[in-house]
């Protein structure tokens, strides 16, 4: 929907220190329709809107309550409409149709527990110049960001982090964060890849007053799984009519609305249902050369069914090497996710047609769509040996030659989950990072999951729900829709995600595994449930993620591109192993092993380093952003 940006501190001079309009220029691609600023002793708010809901009368920052109250906000709550009824009964008047205005009478009538009642993707700060008191929330499921650093005696806030590094002629590298990055291939939240800038957690409310300068952060609504013995078509049921009812709510918008449609069910089941709602919808999907690695066949197949107005993008390795700089700029962070490039490259279509456009993100984690959530039930006849037996086993499967079939097997087999699985991304193993980094004093991707497994343990989860939510708080949040965000606000185009929807998640989290997960199929409940309004080509199809070709590229078209990075970049020799990293590549090329995802970790890394500490002169108008964008 927006970007904001915003400067706390007790004293003026902290204030002054940062120009608003400039901070606030650079995220323009986020709200280029309109701008606002806000300034009073003690705070400074910035904003760019992207108008969705209430074009004429949603200019921001918004004022509210005679002045006291002033927000700036960036998502959508769509369940607005009800809510303002119910502040209308508690005596709230309203000038505009817009749901900010909702947020700003809810928390002037209900305080911060109105927030566990806002249904949608939030990220806003609230001044109360009666108090003189800054509170903010992000949405529980971290579906908005929010930025923020600390400098002296004053705190700033942004909807992206180039926002907060404008003025630093080279930012400081997070490098105790490297050692986990390389796992995730993204680093975990709250930390970020620059030293002095964390992300304000999803389902948390911050609070700083003026007066004493002290900064508060707490949960206030944090996603639980609950998994209960269900009647089987009672569980369908109530799926299927809480999707339909969060696509229904998501459909909200005086703008024209699109989505997203690759071969897979959860966004041919959204496309399906806005099609049912909005019969001229517009659904966009991306498509490599290589037909091998394109899922646009089978969303052909279904536009074709459905009766969609289909549009295809069709992406090369040349223009891949020359957007990748800008996408990386745009993402703020290293995500090595290489589904990120057709994201951008498909966002940048659609946007030519809409400013709304809905997609499946979060279907995976709600209700056990990956394909790593079957390895429980395939490892379940470990369960029944001996630890000793165990352990020998676990000793004899290291001393297979890697690439003997079975070897795998029984490694995993003997491992326990807390110790094989970080996620649905596990790119270098932890035991090997040491061999890439000169430095490897920071946290390992184990260090992050820890506490996820001892809270799983607590709750007395089984394996499949322990890794939907330990996926739930690093996967989907440092991946998924990190990059969801910025690659479709890049061109100024809003995602909404209707499985993210609270309600959705309450019937997903009581699923029992059986409605979940076997050893042949995932999300066995929710197909079931979606199987009349997805066409039978997609319903049961394996799932393939989002494919991109990277693995040929390497060897290939982008082998002298990726070489060149890998021996050159400032980040060789300082921090990865230039050896080490080179033999990568060339143990890629020859064929002997696919280093392709680890390739293409260290070069994110790589771009985005040199971008982040590529020498810049002090920005002091809106006029100098050209030099570094």
């Amino acid at each position: 929907m927006c970007g904001f940006t915003a400067v706390f501190s007790t004293n003026q001079e902290s204030l002054n220190k940062y120009p608003l309009e400039t901070i606030t220029a650079v995220i323009t691609h986020r709200g280029p329709d309109d701008c606002g600023y806000y300034k009073s002793p003690g705070v400074q708010l910035g904003f760019r809107r992207l108008s969705i809901i209430d074009l004429p009368h949603g200019h921001q920052p918004m004022t509210y309550d005679n002045g006291r109250y002033t927000i700036v906000f960036n998502g959508e709550i769509y369940n607005a409409p009800e809510l303002r009824d119910r502040m209308k009964k508690r005596g709230a008047t309203f000038q505009t149709s817009s749901d900010t205005e909702v947020i700003l009478a809810s928390f002037k009538h209900e305080g911060k527990k109105s927030f566990t009642n806002f249904r949608g993707m939030f990220a806003f700060l609230i001044w109360d110049s009666r108090t003189e008191t800054l509170t903010g929330a992000r949405d529980p499921f971290g579906i908005k960001p929010l930025y923020m650093k600390k400098d002296g005696d004053a705190v700033l806030f942004a909807s992206e982090k180039k926002s907060l590094t404008l003025f630093e002629k080279k930012p400081g590298i997070n490098k105790d964060v490297l050692p986990a990055y390389l796992t995730f291939q993204y680093a975990p939240e709250p930390l970020t890849s620059t030293s002095n800038i964390t992300k304000v957690p999803p389902g948390h409310i911050i609070e700083l007053k003026r007066e004493t300068g002290k900064l508060t952060l707490k949960p206030y609504s944090q996603p639980e799984f609950n998994p209960t013995i269900q009647e089987k078509a009672s569980a369908v049921g109530k799926i299927r009519r809480a999707v339909e009812e969060s696509v229904e709510f998501h459909l909200r918008s005086d703008v024209p609305v699109s989505t997203f449609l690759s071969g897979g069910i959860d966004s041919t089941a959204i496309t399906a249902l806005v099609k049912q709602m909005k019969p001229d919808v517009k659904a966009f999907t991306a498509e490599f050369a290589d037909a091998r690695y394109s899922e646009a066949d089978t969303a052909r197949k279904t536009a074709e069914v459905l009766g969609l107005d289909h549009h295809v993008v069709t992406i090369t390795p040349e223009q891949v090497v020359k957007e990748l700089p800008k996408i990386i700029w745009h993402m703020d962070e290293p995500v090595a996710d290489p589904a990120a490039i057709p994201l951008y490259f498909v966002a940048k279509e659609a946007a030519e047609h809409s400013k709304v456009v809905l997609s499946g993100e979060g279907a995976d984690e709600l209700f056990a769509g990956y394909n790593i959530y079957k390895e429980p039930g395939s490892l379940r006849l470990f369960d029944f040996l001996p630890s000793g037996m165990k352990k020998q086993i676990h000793s004899l499967a290291l001393k297979i030659p890697h690439g003997v079939k079975g070897r795998g097997f029984l490694q995993r087999g003997t491992t326990p989950l807390r110790e094989r699985f970080t996620g649905n991304a596990r790119i270098f193993d932890p035991a090997e990072v040491e061999e890439y980094l000169f430095e490897t004093k920071g946290a390992s991707a184990f260090d992050f999951t820890a506490p996820l497994y001892d809270h799983a343990k607590r709750k007395g989860w089984d394996p499949v729900t322990t890794m939907q939510y330990v996926d739930m708080h690093t996967w989907l949040r440092g991946d998924i829709l990190a990059k969801a965000d910025k690659m479709t606000m890049a061109h100024s185009l809003e995602l909404r995600v209707p499985f993210l929807d609270k309600e959705v998640f309450q019937v997903a989290s009581s699923l029992p595994v059986s409605g979940k997960v076997s050893r042949k199929q995932t999300k066995i409940w929710l197909r079931e449930a979606l199987a009349d309004v997805v066409p039978a080509h997609v319903v049961e199809r394996k799932k393939l993620g989002f494919p991109v070709p990277v693995r040929l590229w390497l060897k290939d078209e982008l082998y002298d591109w990726a070489r060149l990075i890998l021996t050159q970049s400032p980040a060789s020799d300082t921090i990865f192993d230039k050896g080490a990293s080179v033999r990568l590549l060339e143990e890629h090329v020859q064929g002997k092993h696919d280093h392709s995802r680890k390739i293409w970790t260290i070069l994110t890394y790589m771009l985005w380093h040199k971008q982040a500490t590529q020498s810049r002169r002090t920005i002091t108008d809106a006029s100098d952003l050209k030099d570094i964008i």
